[in-house]
């Protein structure tokens, strides 16, 4: 049983790296914490680790099943859109598919969780809803044709929540992570890379965090971390 007179955090896209750094900071803060992702037997594992935890399986792209599990869980306080589907290739290599497939789990699975969450954060005069993105948002390199369309529209979309929401008292934020995220894949993919070559997903959380708790007078938008001899 959780602690339901604590806050209630939803983290999206909760898997071994940001996803799960996410949930670990939110709760060291005091929050109840609903973990959605695909992998029911990962977040059975981290439910068990993390206190005031709720593994919620869902695959965020399925609007019906991301509406029934926020019912079930109730309403947060502070959403982290961590979920993101990605795709390697040019425009003639990936299937349309592919495209659409990653514009429904980042894009209108954003448009869902705020349709969702926010109502309840504007009632209460407080909330906050941040985004993790990346450097595709910004730019469309040849080789992510089937991704970069679909972060650049998130963050877009992101920026129009926040000029709607903002005036009502909650807070909309996107992160930009310039950097490659310390995970076990990555370090299998660059062997040689040194440690502070890549970015933990703990200092990503505690940006995360760091976001959701400004204060009313100093709200950013628009954050970028990225370690220290990054080329940017």
């Amino acid at each position: 049983m959780t602690n339901k007179s604590k806050p209630l955090a939803l983290v999206t896209g909760v898997g071994p790296g940001t996803g799960a750094a996410v949930a670990r900071r939110f709760a060291q803060g005091g929050y109840r914490v609903a973990m959605l992702a695909r992998d029911a037997e990962r977040l059975a594992a981290l439910e068990k680790e993390i206190p005031d935890s709720i593994a919620v399986p869902c695959d965020v792209a399925d609007a019906a099943a991301l509406e029934r599990a926020i019912a079930a869980v109730g309403d947060p306080k502070v959403v982290v859109h961590n979920a993101v589907g990605g795709a390697f290739g040019t425009y003639m290599q990936i299937e349309p598919d592919v495209l659409q497939r990653n514009f429904e789990i980042n894009t209108m699975a954003l448009l869902h969780l705020a349709r969702l969450t926010t109502p309840a954060m504007i009632a209460a005069g407080e909330g906050a809803l941040i985004v993790t993105g990346n450097t595709s948002a910004q730019r469309g390199r040849a080789a992510f044709a089937g991704f970069a369309p679909t972060k650049a529209a998130q963050r877009i979309l992101a920026e129009s929540l926040a000029r709607d929401l903002g005036p009502k008292g909650v807070h909309v934020a996107y992160l930009v992570i310039d950097a490659v995220i310390d995970v076990p894949w990555q370090r299998q993919r660059l062997p040689d890379a040194a440690d502070d070559f890549f970015i933990s997903p703990a200092s990503i959380a505690a940006e995360v965090h760091h976001l959701a708790h400004q204060p009313r007078d100093a709200w950013s938008f628009l954050a970028e971390v990225r370690p220290f001899h990054e080329q940017w």
